[in-house]
């Protein structure tokens, strides 16, 4: 998959992080010392953080993607990964109620709340660090097109983009001190399930292997030499 997906996913997604993350983003403590500077090198350790774990499960998804790739069912895989996002936009709220991952989110916030108490640079850090651990269909569907990039790297870049680009929403909120508007995000994330829609047909688009550049390369050569070794 190409890094400009996951940069766009990122960048839509941000929408969906100001509602999500943004009162916890509102919420950091300012830094160790007081001054503009401690401020904004706070929120920097903050998105740093989100980013660190973003590449983190990149490198697991990549590392799954690599294993399907060996196997020789990285096509299969890509199209079933698109099948699955697409049933996801259908699905997604329902998931957000299921117990275990509301038990997940009510014990990484209890860790979250004492961080919240502190001023300290690696403290600002390890909030980001938790937060990119919070369920997000969002970065499900990043995860996703890591496993589609088939290596290890390429599923860390792929992550890292993802993460760099919901950095300017969120660097914004937690800077300026203030939401975005209900009333413009609601319309502004208008184009978050036409993104998910649009990766989850380059994951089938790439799973045919139509030979297509950059769109549906032909991967059945390649999947041919790895099984042959």
């Amino acid at each position: 998959m190409d890094l400009w997906t996951a940069l766009i996913l990122g960048l839509v997604g941000g929408l969906h992080c100001a509602g999500m993350c943004g009162p916890l983003a509102l919420a950091l403590p300012r830094g160790p010392e007081h001054g503009s500077l401690s401020f904004l090198l706070g929120r920097l350790a903050y998105n740093t953080g989100r980013i660190v774990t973003y590449c983190g499960l990149g490198l697991v998804f990549g590392a799954l993607g690599k294993t399907l790739w060996m196997a020789g069912v990285q096509r299969w895989t890509s199209i079933a990964l698109g099948l699955l996002l697409l049933s996801g936009l259908a699905f997604s709220r329902k998931m957000a109620l299921w117990r275990p991952v509301t038990l997940l989110v009510q014990k990484l916030k209890f860790g979250m709340s004492g961080l919240l108490r502190q001023r300290s640079f690696v403290a600002l850090g390890t909030l980001g660090m938790l937060n990119g651990l919070l369920p997000c269909g969002l970065v499900y569907v990043a995860c996703a097109g890591a496993a589609a990039t088939g290596g290890f790297m390429t599923g860390l870049e792929y992550m890292a983009a993802f993460g760099l680009g919901t950095v300017p929403v969120m660097f914004a909120i937690s800077a300026s001190g203030r939401l975005i508007p209900p009333t413009l995000r609601l319309k502004l994330s208008r184009a978050i399930p036409i993104s998910v829609f649009l990766l989850a047909t380059l994951l089938i688009l790439r799973g045919m292997s139509l030979g297509i550049p950059y769109v549906s390369p032909d991967l059945s050569a390649q999947e041919a030499s790895c099984c042959q070794h």
